[in-house]
Protein backbone atom coordinates (compact mmCIF):
# COMPACT_ATOMS: atom_id res chain seq x y z
CA UNK A 1 0.00 0.00 0.00
CA UNK A 2 1.27 3.66 -0.86
CA UNK A 3 2.25 5.53 2.07
CA UNK A 4 0.36 8.08 3.31
CA UNK A 5 2.07 11.95 2.31
CA UNK A 6 1.86 13.16 5.50
CA UNK A 7 4.07 10.05 6.81
CA UNK A 8 7.28 10.87 4.46
CA UNK A 9 7.20 14.50 6.16
CA UNK A 10 6.93 13.12 9.43
CA UNK A 11 9.18 10.13 9.45
CA UNK A 12 11.50 12.92 7.37
CA UNK A 13 11.46 15.51 10.54
CA UNK A 14 11.73 12.68 12.89
CA UNK A 15 14.88 11.34 11.72
CA UNK A 16 16.28 14.73 11.36
CA UNK A 17 14.97 15.69 14.85
CA UNK A 18 16.80 12.37 16.63
CA UNK A 19 19.63 12.10 14.40
CA UNK A 20 20.73 15.98 15.39
CA UNK A 21 20.47 17.30 12.04
CA UNK A 22 17.42 19.51 13.35
CA UNK A 23 18.96 20.53 16.95
CA UNK A 24 17.09 20.97 20.12
CA UNK A 25 15.92 24.71 20.30
CA UNK A 26 16.09 25.09 16.48
CA UNK A 27 12.65 25.87 14.89
CA UNK A 28 10.82 24.03 12.28
CA UNK A 29 9.71 24.80 8.96
CA UNK A 30 6.22 26.12 8.61
CA UNK A 31 3.07 24.42 7.89
CA UNK A 32 3.49 26.66 5.03
CA UNK A 33 7.04 25.94 3.95
CA UNK A 34 7.09 22.01 4.49
CA UNK A 35 3.58 22.15 1.73
CA UNK A 36 5.68 23.89 -0.39
CA UNK A 37 8.73 21.50 -0.31
CA UNK A 38 6.76 18.17 0.03
CA UNK A 39 3.97 20.22 -2.72
CA UNK A 40 1.20 19.06 -0.16
CA UNK A 41 -2.00 20.84 1.08
CA UNK A 42 -1.47 22.43 4.23
CA UNK A 43 -3.83 20.08 5.95
CA UNK A 44 -1.36 17.09 5.00
CA UNK A 45 1.70 19.17 5.94
CA UNK A 46 -0.24 20.68 9.67
CA UNK A 47 -1.08 16.64 10.39
CA UNK A 48 3.04 15.97 10.41
CA UNK A 49 3.30 18.66 12.42
CA UNK A 50 0.75 17.52 15.14
CA UNK A 51 1.79 14.16 14.79
CA UNK A 52 5.24 15.09 16.18
CA UNK A 53 3.93 17.15 19.20
CA UNK A 54 2.15 14.30 19.79
CA UNK A 55 5.08 11.90 19.89
CA UNK A 56 6.52 14.49 22.63
CA UNK A 57 9.37 15.30 19.97
CA UNK A 58 8.25 19.17 19.23
CA UNK A 59 6.40 22.07 21.14
CA UNK A 60 4.49 24.97 19.55
CA UNK A 61 4.39 28.38 19.78
CA UNK A 62 1.32 29.87 18.80
CA UNK A 63 2.04 32.82 16.38
CA UNK A 64 6.07 31.96 16.29
CA UNK A 65 6.03 28.19 15.38
CA UNK A 66 7.38 24.56 16.23
CA UNK A 67 10.27 23.88 18.00
CA UNK A 68 12.59 20.86 19.12
CA UNK A 69 12.31 19.91 22.73
CA UNK A 70 14.90 18.88 24.59
CA UNK A 71 15.60 14.89 25.08
CA UNK A 72 14.91 15.05 28.85
CA UNK A 73 11.39 16.15 27.96
CA UNK A 74 10.31 14.46 24.83
CA UNK A 75 8.81 11.89 27.37
CA UNK A 76 5.64 10.18 25.60
CA UNK A 77 2.96 9.72 27.65
CA UNK A 78 0.44 6.97 25.95
CA UNK A 79 -3.03 6.79 26.36
CA UNK A 80 -4.62 3.55 27.10
CA UNK A 81 -7.80 3.01 25.80
CA UNK A 82 -10.61 2.86 27.67
CA UNK A 83 -13.44 2.66 25.49
CA UNK A 84 -14.04 1.85 21.76
CA UNK A 85 -16.84 1.75 19.47
CA UNK A 86 -17.39 -1.41 17.03
CA UNK A 87 -19.76 -0.12 14.37
CA UNK A 88 -21.57 -3.16 12.08
CA UNK A 89 -24.37 -2.74 9.21
CA UNK A 90 -26.21 -5.27 11.13
CA UNK A 91 -25.32 -6.48 15.04
CA UNK A 92 -26.96 -9.50 15.05
CA UNK A 93 -27.67 -11.30 11.35
CA UNK A 94 -26.39 -14.15 9.89
CA UNK A 95 -25.26 -12.55 6.44
CA UNK A 96 -22.22 -10.57 9.00
CA UNK A 97 -19.81 -12.68 10.16
CA UNK A 98 -18.94 -13.11 14.19
CA UNK A 99 -16.07 -10.62 14.24
CA UNK A 100 -16.64 -10.17 17.92
CA UNK A 101 -15.12 -13.47 18.67
CA UNK A 102 -12.27 -12.30 17.75
CA UNK A 103 -12.29 -9.10 19.36
CA UNK A 104 -13.77 -8.99 22.58
CA UNK A 105 -10.75 -11.27 24.04
CA UNK A 106 -8.46 -8.50 22.84
CA UNK A 107 -10.72 -5.67 24.86
CA UNK A 108 -10.26 -7.72 27.79
CA UNK A 109 -7.13 -8.32 28.23
CA UNK A 110 -6.39 -4.72 27.79
CA UNK A 111 -9.59 -4.03 30.02
CA UNK A 112 -11.28 -2.00 27.65
CA UNK A 113 -14.97 -1.57 27.46
CA UNK A 114 -16.36 -2.10 23.60
CA UNK A 115 -19.67 -1.01 22.33
CA UNK A 116 -20.97 -2.68 19.68
CA UNK A 117 -23.81 -1.20 17.52
CA UNK A 118 -25.14 -0.53 13.76
CA UNK A 119 -23.91 1.77 11.38
CA UNK A 120 -26.72 3.84 12.01
CA UNK A 121 -24.92 5.19 15.04
CA UNK A 122 -23.01 8.20 13.27
CA UNK A 123 -26.11 9.78 11.74
CA UNK A 124 -27.46 10.11 15.76
CA UNK A 125 -24.17 12.10 16.88
CA UNK A 126 -21.38 14.32 15.79
CA UNK A 127 -17.83 13.87 15.29
CA UNK A 128 -17.26 15.47 18.48
CA UNK A 129 -20.04 13.45 20.56
CA UNK A 130 -17.83 10.18 19.36
CA UNK A 131 -14.16 11.61 20.12
CA UNK A 132 -15.43 12.46 23.41
CA UNK A 133 -17.45 9.52 24.41
CA UNK A 134 -14.83 6.98 22.91
CA UNK A 135 -11.40 6.44 22.17
CA UNK A 136 -11.30 4.97 18.74
CA UNK A 137 -13.28 3.08 16.55
CA UNK A 138 -13.60 0.17 14.38
CA UNK A 139 -15.78 0.67 11.58
CA UNK A 140 -17.16 -1.72 9.14
CA UNK A 141 -16.79 0.15 5.41
CA UNK A 142 -20.90 -1.78 4.12
CA UNK A 143 -20.54 1.72 1.41
CA UNK A 144 -16.85 3.64 1.40
CA UNK A 145 -19.30 6.41 0.18
CA UNK A 146 -21.37 6.69 3.97
CA UNK A 147 -20.66 8.74 6.25
CA UNK A 148 -17.89 10.22 4.51
CA UNK A 149 -18.09 13.65 6.05
CA UNK A 150 -17.63 12.51 9.61
CA UNK A 151 -14.59 10.06 9.01
CA UNK A 152 -12.88 12.98 7.34
CA UNK A 153 -13.63 14.87 10.10
CA UNK A 154 -12.18 11.86 12.16
CA UNK A 155 -9.08 11.94 9.95
CA UNK A 156 -8.28 15.73 10.37
CA UNK A 157 -8.72 15.45 13.94
CA UNK A 158 -6.08 12.14 14.25
CA UNK A 159 -8.73 10.59 15.92
CA UNK A 160 -8.16 6.78 15.45
CA UNK A 161 -9.70 4.63 13.02
CA UNK A 162 -9.96 1.19 11.88
CA UNK A 163 -11.60 -0.34 8.87
CA UNK A 164 -12.78 -3.10 8.57
CA UNK A 165 -13.74 -5.03 4.46
CA UNK A 166 -12.96 -2.39 2.50
CA UNK A 167 -10.15 0.38 1.63
CA UNK A 168 -11.79 4.19 1.66
CA UNK A 169 -8.59 4.73 -0.06
CA UNK A 170 -9.65 9.24 0.19
CA UNK A 171 -8.58 8.84 3.89
CA UNK A 172 -5.62 7.43 5.88
CA UNK A 173 -7.24 5.28 7.73
CA UNK A 174 -6.02 1.76 8.26
CA UNK A 175 -7.65 -1.25 6.51
CA UNK A 176 -8.15 -4.66 7.79
CA UNK A 177 -9.84 -6.94 5.15
CA UNK A 178 -9.90 -10.74 3.48
CA UNK A 179 -8.21 -11.82 0.67
CA UNK A 180 -11.18 -11.45 -2.29
CA UNK A 181 -9.13 -11.39 -5.14
CA UNK A 182 -7.01 -14.79 -3.66
CA UNK A 183 -10.16 -16.36 -2.24
CA UNK A 184 -12.35 -16.03 -5.69
CA UNK A 185 -9.30 -17.18 -7.48
CA UNK A 186 -9.28 -20.50 -5.23
CA UNK A 187 -12.79 -20.73 -5.82
CA UNK A 188 -12.61 -20.81 -9.59
CA UNK A 189 -9.46 -22.91 -9.94
CA UNK A 190 -11.27 -25.59 -7.54
CA UNK A 191 -13.91 -25.60 -10.26
CA UNK A 192 -11.42 -26.01 -13.37
CA UNK A 193 -10.22 -28.97 -11.10
CA UNK A 194 -13.55 -30.46 -11.01
CA UNK A 195 -13.48 -30.49 -14.92
CA UNK A 196 -15.85 -27.65 -15.45
CA UNK A 197 -14.75 -25.20 -18.28
CA UNK A 198 -18.38 -23.07 -18.63
CA UNK A 199 -18.17 -21.58 -14.91
CA UNK A 200 -20.41 -17.88 -14.45
CA UNK A 201 -19.98 -15.34 -11.83
CA UNK A 202 -22.99 -14.98 -10.10
CA UNK A 203 -23.52 -11.33 -9.22
CA UNK A 204 -26.20 -10.43 -6.53
CA UNK A 205 -27.40 -6.82 -7.58
CA UNK A 206 -26.13 -4.33 -10.01
CA UNK A 207 -23.93 -2.66 -7.13
CA UNK A 208 -20.42 -3.60 -7.15
CA UNK A 209 -18.81 -2.95 -3.78
CA UNK A 210 -14.58 -2.82 -3.65
CA UNK A 211 -14.83 -6.18 -2.62
CA UNK A 212 -16.91 -8.07 -5.04
CA UNK A 213 -14.85 -6.16 -7.91
CA UNK A 214 -12.21 -7.33 -6.32
CA UNK A 215 -13.49 -11.25 -6.14
CA UNK A 216 -14.68 -10.77 -9.61
CA UNK A 217 -10.85 -9.98 -10.21
CA UNK A 218 -9.61 -13.15 -8.69
CA UNK A 219 -12.62 -15.40 -11.21
CA UNK A 220 -11.12 -13.82 -14.17
CA UNK A 221 -7.70 -14.26 -13.15
CA UNK A 222 -8.31 -18.12 -12.52
CA UNK A 223 -10.02 -18.32 -15.88
CA UNK A 224 -7.42 -16.46 -17.73
CA UNK A 225 -4.45 -18.52 -16.20
CA UNK A 226 -6.18 -21.52 -17.74
CA UNK A 227 -7.28 -19.87 -21.29
CA UNK A 228 -10.61 -20.36 -20.66
CA UNK A 229 -12.39 -18.16 -22.79
CA UNK A 230 -16.02 -17.73 -21.40
CA UNK A 231 -16.49 -15.88 -18.45
CA UNK A 232 -19.43 -13.65 -17.04
CA UNK A 233 -19.15 -9.82 -18.13
CA UNK A 234 -19.01 -7.27 -15.32
CA UNK A 235 -21.70 -4.59 -16.85
CA UNK A 236 -22.85 -6.07 -20.56
CA UNK A 237 -24.06 -9.36 -19.23
CA UNK A 238 -24.87 -9.83 -16.01
CA UNK A 239 -25.56 -13.43 -14.24
CA UNK A 240 -27.89 -12.59 -12.04
CA UNK A 241 -30.57 -14.02 -9.81
CA UNK A 242 -33.26 -12.74 -11.76
CA UNK A 243 -31.93 -14.24 -15.46
CA UNK A 244 -30.46 -16.84 -13.77
CA UNK A 245 -31.96 -19.77 -16.12
CA UNK A 246 -32.01 -17.48 -18.87
CA UNK A 247 -28.25 -17.50 -18.72
CA UNK A 248 -27.98 -20.89 -18.04
CA UNK A 249 -29.74 -22.11 -21.24
CA UNK A 250 -27.84 -19.29 -23.18
CA UNK A 251 -24.26 -20.40 -22.40
CA UNK A 252 -24.96 -23.88 -21.30
CA UNK A 253 -23.10 -22.74 -17.99
CA UNK A 254 -22.04 -25.90 -15.33
CA UNK A 255 -20.84 -24.11 -12.24
CA UNK A 256 -21.02 -20.70 -10.35
CA UNK A 257 -18.55 -19.11 -8.41
CA UNK A 258 -21.31 -16.42 -6.13
CA UNK A 259 -20.83 -13.27 -5.24
CA UNK A 260 -21.21 -14.44 -1.34
CA UNK A 261 -23.04 -16.94 0.35
CA UNK A 262 -26.77 -15.28 0.22
CA UNK A 263 -26.02 -15.39 -3.77
CA UNK A 264 -25.45 -18.85 -3.69
CA UNK A 265 -27.92 -19.89 -0.91
CA UNK A 266 -30.49 -18.05 -3.32
CA UNK A 267 -29.62 -19.40 -6.51
CA UNK A 268 -29.67 -22.82 -5.17
CA UNK A 269 -32.75 -22.68 -4.12
CA UNK A 270 -34.18 -21.21 -7.70
CA UNK A 271 -32.76 -23.79 -9.37
CA UNK A 272 -34.12 -26.47 -7.44
CA UNK A 273 -37.68 -25.12 -7.29
CA UNK A 274 -37.19 -25.76 -11.22
CA UNK A 275 -36.04 -29.12 -10.71
CA UNK A 276 -32.45 -28.75 -10.80
CA UNK A 277 -29.91 -30.93 -8.48
CA UNK A 278 -27.47 -29.70 -6.70
CA UNK A 279 -24.30 -30.52 -7.37
CA UNK A 280 -25.91 -33.15 -9.76
CA UNK A 281 -26.81 -30.55 -12.61
CA UNK A 282 -25.06 -27.59 -11.29
CA UNK A 283 -21.97 -26.97 -8.87
CA UNK A 284 -22.22 -23.93 -6.64
CA UNK A 285 -19.34 -22.20 -4.49
CA UNK A 286 -20.00 -18.96 -2.40
CA UNK A 287 -17.76 -16.70 -0.09
CA UNK A 288 -17.93 -16.19 3.41
CA UNK A 289 -18.84 -19.21 5.12
CA UNK A 290 -21.85 -17.15 7.00
CA UNK A 291 -23.52 -19.52 9.36
CA UNK A 292 -26.26 -20.47 7.03
CA UNK A 293 -24.10 -21.81 4.90
CA UNK A 294 -23.26 -25.09 6.80
CA UNK A 295 -26.94 -25.31 7.10
CA UNK A 296 -28.45 -25.75 4.11
CA UNK A 297 -29.18 -28.46 1.87
CA UNK A 298 -26.83 -29.63 0.27
CA UNK A 299 -24.46 -27.79 2.66
CA UNK A 300 -22.49 -24.96 0.58
CA UNK A 301 -19.18 -25.15 -0.35
CA UNK A 302 -17.07 -21.58 0.43
CA UNK A 303 -14.57 -19.59 0.72
CA UNK A 304 -14.24 -18.76 4.63
CA UNK A 305 -13.42 -15.33 5.60
CA UNK A 306 -11.70 -15.76 9.18
CA UNK A 307 -14.54 -13.02 11.26
CA UNK A 308 -12.73 -14.13 14.14
CA UNK A 309 -9.03 -12.96 13.08
CA UNK A 310 -10.54 -10.18 11.42
CA UNK A 311 -11.75 -8.99 14.47
CA UNK A 312 -8.82 -9.74 16.64
CA UNK A 313 -6.13 -7.91 14.37
CA UNK A 314 -8.55 -4.91 13.95
CA UNK A 315 -8.67 -4.73 17.62
CA UNK A 316 -5.07 -4.79 18.29
CA UNK A 317 -4.72 -2.32 15.54
CA UNK A 318 -6.74 0.08 17.01
CA UNK A 319 -5.43 -0.34 20.60
CA UNK A 320 -1.80 0.04 19.48
CA UNK A 321 -2.79 3.21 17.56
CA UNK A 322 -4.54 4.68 20.87
CA UNK A 323 -1.85 3.91 23.14
CA UNK A 324 1.55 4.43 21.15
CA UNK A 325 0.13 7.33 18.65
CA UNK A 326 1.20 5.08 15.44
CA UNK A 327 -0.62 4.81 12.44
CA UNK A 328 -0.75 1.01 11.38
CA UNK A 329 -0.28 -0.18 8.02
CA UNK A 330 -3.11 -2.14 6.22
CA UNK A 331 -2.83 -5.58 7.05
CA UNK A 332 -4.75 -8.36 4.56
CA UNK A 333 -6.03 -11.96 6.10
CA UNK A 334 -5.98 -15.46 4.08
CA UNK A 335 -9.24 -17.06 3.27
CA UNK A 336 -9.97 -20.96 3.20
CA UNK A 337 -11.87 -23.38 0.55
CA UNK A 338 -14.49 -25.18 2.34
CA UNK A 339 -15.18 -27.82 0.97
CA UNK A 340 -19.02 -28.91 1.37
CA UNK A 341 -21.45 -30.79 -1.01
CA UNK A 342 -22.60 -28.21 -3.74
CA UNK A 343 -19.62 -29.39 -6.17
CA UNK A 344 -19.02 -32.28 -7.72
CA UNK A 345 -16.62 -33.47 -10.86
CA UNK A 346 -18.06 -32.70 -14.04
Amino acid sequence: MQQPLYKKILFDLQAAIQSGKIPVGSQLPTEKELSETYQVSRITSKRALTELEQAGLIYRVRGKGSFVKSPDKQMRNPKKATRILFLLPFVNDLSVGNFAEGLSPVMQKNQTEMMMTTLEFLGQKTASEIMNEFDGLIYYALDTDQYLDLLFEFSLKNFPVVVLDKKIFELSFPTVLSANLEGSALATRSLIEEGHQKIAYLFGNQKHPQSVRQRYLGYLNALNQEKLPFHTLLDDELATNATLLEYIEKHQVTAFVCENDLVAIQAMKQLKEHNYQIPEDFSIIGFDDIQAASLVEPPLTTIAQNFAKLGEVAGKLLIDWIENNQIPEDIKIPVDLIQRKSTKEK
